[in-house]
């Protein structure tokens, strides 16, 4: 059994509502589009056939509407020959005609009234399903904008990643040179290294190079 049980269900189904509750709206109308169509074809099979059962019943009546006016012909001749007899016969005869061609009337009313309602069940048909084709459309349109929305987010997520990487490794940077200084102050408080103390002596031995000359000269000048 399908998605729609009867034509009326299609006609008066609501797509919209079927596609909020399916968990693949685009599988579902796929399947909705199918099944119209299918229903479609049998709709149009059917009127078919009406419309060929209404040529059938034309050609019945026009045949029994010639023996019923030989009929009548028949008893006309009769009695102009004084045979009211085979006039009666003839009569009778055309009466069975005339019964089997009531008949036939209503069997093509009926043609007419099925062929009638066969046709507008296919044009209602018919614009149900260019209105949901219209949705499929409009389906797909929505797919592929949210599909381009998704792609533009993710390189957008993306990028912000490695904006925050980059700053990550910045403030990974600016600890490493507060550590690096700190180092720096940790070590000036320690203790001189050997060539700091040489150095230092060095220092000191130019110094009193250089106050052993200042006084030399200042007592030469005073003598």
């Amino acid at each position: 059994m399908g998605i729609f049980s009867r034509f009326t269900d299609i006609i008066n189904s609501n797509i919209s509502a079927l596609l909020d509750k399916a968990e693949d709206p685009e599988k579902m109308i796929r399947l909705i589009i199918q099944e119209m169509e299918d229903t479609l074809v049998e709709v149009r099979t059917n009127s078919a056939k009406a419309i060929a059962d209404k040529k059938e019943l034309a050609r019945k009546v026009e045949a029994i509407e010639s023996q019923v006016e030989e009929w009548q012909q028949k008893a006309t001749l009769a009695l102009t020959k004084q045979r009211e007899d085979l006039a009666r016969a003839a009569l009778i005869e055309k009466q069975k005609l005339q019964d089997v061609l009531k008949g036939l009337h209503t069997e093509q009313t009926l043609v007419e009234e099925t062929i009638e309602k066969l046709t507008s069940e296919i044009s209602k048909l018919e614009s149900k399903i260019t209105e949901t084709r219209a949705k499929q459309q409009a389906l797909a349109i929505r797919n592929q904008a949210a599909s381009n929305r998704r792609d533009v987010q993710k390189h957008l997520h993306t990028a912000r990643t490695n904006e925050a990487m980059a700053k990550f490794d910045q403030y990974s940077r600016k600890i490493d040179e507060l550590e690096a200084e700190a180092d720096l102050y940790s070590n000036s408080g320690q203790g001189k290294s050997l060539d700091q103390e040489f150095a230092e002596l060095q220092a000191q031995d130019e110094i009193e190079k250089e106050l052993a000359k200042l006084k030399a000269d200042m007592e030469n000048k005073q003598q």
